[in-house]
């Protein structure tokens, strides 16, 4: 047994919770995200005792979130939802990112949305991602920089060309 001892649970989700949150959101949109948030927790707090206490804990996190987005994403998709009228509903937006990139991240194709949110969002490690999303950490790579590619495309990269003032950092 290690001498090393785990954190809190508390403190882990103060210090990730943020971060696993802004993933969720990428990965399935702010409407499920939460729930995703919550299972991930949820279920983290069961193993969290059996976890190394040299463990990366985010990527850990990400990992469980990525498979409870996946999970919300297909319970989502079994459900019917039947309505004459759908209501209008203001888009969430996620902290930190804008909301237009938002949509953008989430118009990508599933391997390329995720391996931006993990890297880019998240700030994993490519080989982290790859440990999430099956595969290498090049094809990983290669999915991300697809992402960014097509984001760029597509993505206005300037307040002016967003149509919206610039921002001044405080």
């Amino acid at each position: 047994m290690s001498a090393q001892r785990l954190a809190p649970f508390e403190e882990i989700v103060e210090r990730h919770g943020a971060t696993v949150l802004r993933v969720c959101r990428a990965v399935v949109g702010a409407e499920i995200a939460e729930d995703a948030w919550s299972e991930t927790f949820l279920s983290a707090l069961q193993a969290y005792p059996q976890l190394p206490a040299d463990a990366n804990v985010e990527a850990w996190l990400v990992t469980i979130a990525h498979r409870k987005a996946l999970d919300q994403l297909r319970a989502r998709r079994r459900r019917a939802v039947p309505t004459a009228h759908v209501p209008e509903r203001p888009a969430v937006p996620a902290p930190g990112l804008d909301t237009e990139l938002v949509a953008e991240i989430a118009a990508l194709p599933d391997k390329q949305r995720q391996a931006v949110a993990y890297h880019y969002v998240a700030g994993l490690p490519y080989d982290a991602v790859a440990d999430i999303l099956g595969g290498t950490a090049a094809a990983a790579r290669r999915a991300a920089a697809d992402g960014i590619a097509a984001l760029r495309r597509t993505y206005p990269t300037t307040a002016a060309e967003r149509g919206t003032p610039a921002r001044t950092h405080r």
